[in-house]
């Protein structure tokens, strides 16, 4: 299995707003600046963790995102399938038709790691994510960090 940037990036921002979004909604700007990653690519993003009722867009002064649900109730698995990234490791989708319509040599040993990291996954939720020591002191530095440039721009007038 493969997880490509769709995955990584969809985690990545659930768990900033998580730890950011617990008093007011979080701008998916916002997002981008703490975690340097592309607005317009993250936009996309949140079409798919909203049509899956994980965030609800606020509109307005003082607008962005919250999460639709505790973050108990959020497992990283579900993140990731929510921006269709597929979770297996089999060349064939898990079709089993891997060699000539037929599942290969290895099909089940394959499947059976895609079935291991399904659970490893779902077994972990933002909730558990944000109690981490580590996850809070990286949040904080971030904030700080994006705090630092947002500031520069003001003052220099260069656009982010």
């Amino acid at each position: 299995m493969r997880l490509t940037t769709k995955g990584r990036y969809a985690v990545t921002a659930m768990l900033d707003l998580a730890f950011h979004s617990q008093q007011n909604p979080v701008t998916l700007t916002d997002i981008a600046t703490r975690q340097t990653l592309s607005l317009s690519y993250l936009e996309q993003l949140f079409v798919h963790l909203r049509r899956a009722g994980m965030v609800q867009g606020i509109r307005g002064p003082g607008g962005g995102y919250k999460l639709c649900r505790k973050t108990s109730d959020i497992n990283i698995a579900d993140i990731i399938i929510a921006v269709d990234e597929p979770l297996d490791s089999t060349r064939c989708g898990g079709k089993a038709n891997c060699q000539n319509n037929q599942p290969c040599l290895t099909h089940d040993l394959w499947i059976g790691l895609s079935d291991h990291i399904k659970e490893y996954l779902k077994d972990i939720t933002l909730a558990e994510l944000l109690e981490k020591n580590q996850v809070r002191e990286v949040a904080v530095r971030q904030y700080k960090d994006a705090q630092q440039v947002i500031e520069f721009h003001r003052h220099t007038g260069v656009n982010a």
